[in-house]
């Protein structure tokens, strides 16, 4: 019987190493809030780098959470390397719900992220 370790890639890293030991992001990122990518990687990173596939999905507007879940990586690695690739110009975090919000928005919202769990 194989585990769920032993089914990983042997050169996948540990959590903390892709973070540099950082467990918070510098920017504030809701699980909700959508992310795109504002230019491709700038080709130092090596294709299975976190940075690569985050970039990578962010073609297309995901979720903090979908980021999450695509790229197989825990949603705190996520937060921070998606706060880094923000700062570094790579990546554009859409505002998400603020206490202005209409009912309407927040329904839309709750409609969005139901949406993308089905589809997990």
């Amino acid at each position: 019987m194989t585990t769920p370790e032993q089914g990983r890639s042997a050169r996948r890293a540990r959590p903390y190493t892709l973070t540099a030991g950082r467990t918070r992001p510098r920017i504030e990122l809701p699980i909700e809030a959508t992310v795109e990518a504002v230019q491709d990687g700038d080709g130092s990173w090596l294709p299975d780098d976190g940075r690569t596939v985050i970039v990578g999905l962010c073609c297309a507007r995901l979720s903090i959470a979908e980021i999450s879940s695509y790229g197989d990586m825990p949603i705190g690695v996520t937060r921070v390397l998606v706060a880094d690739l923000v700062e570094s110009g790579h990546l554009r975090v859409h505002a998400t719900l603020d206490d202005r919000a209409t009912v309407a928005d927040q329904r839309r919202l709750i409609e969005r992220t139901l949406n993308g769990l089905r589809a997990l």
